[in-house]
């Protein structure tokens, strides 16, 4: 199995001075932290939080993953955190980082973390 590059990844997108952490929520707590920051009763499968210019969080729920990779996901979370909206720009710089890493979009059971 391949590991998921997360810190190269964010290296990447982001930045090495960028500071950024991530969890990996159970659908319970990540129900809370949408309905929270959303105002909306669901389970989001990954929400990003930049927190200051150089500062951000990722939270990534496993079980809502499906059909996407985590990786996926994760890379989703970046863009959003560098400011990018759901779109064609944002899908073609995802499919970027994912095959210069020699991640897939799908096949979520293939990574580890």
């Amino acid at each position: 199995m391949k590991r998921v590059p997360y810190v190269a990844l964010k290296n990447e997108v982001l930045g090495k001075a960028y500071d950024l952490s991530y969890a990996f929520l159970s659908m319970r707590e990540m129900r809370a932290v949408t309905l929270r920051s959303k105002k909306v009763d669901k389970v989001s499968n990954v929400l990003s939080f930049p927190l200051s210019k150089n500062s951000g969080e990722i939270l990534i729920c496993r079980r809502a993953a499906h059909p996407f990779s985590v990786g996926y996901l994760f890379i989703h979370g970046l863009f959003h955190i560098k400011g990018f909206k759901h779109g064609a720009t944002m899908e073609k710089q995802e499919r970027r980082i994912l095959k210069q890493f020699g991640l897939a979009l799908h096949e979520q059971n293939r990574y580890r973390n």
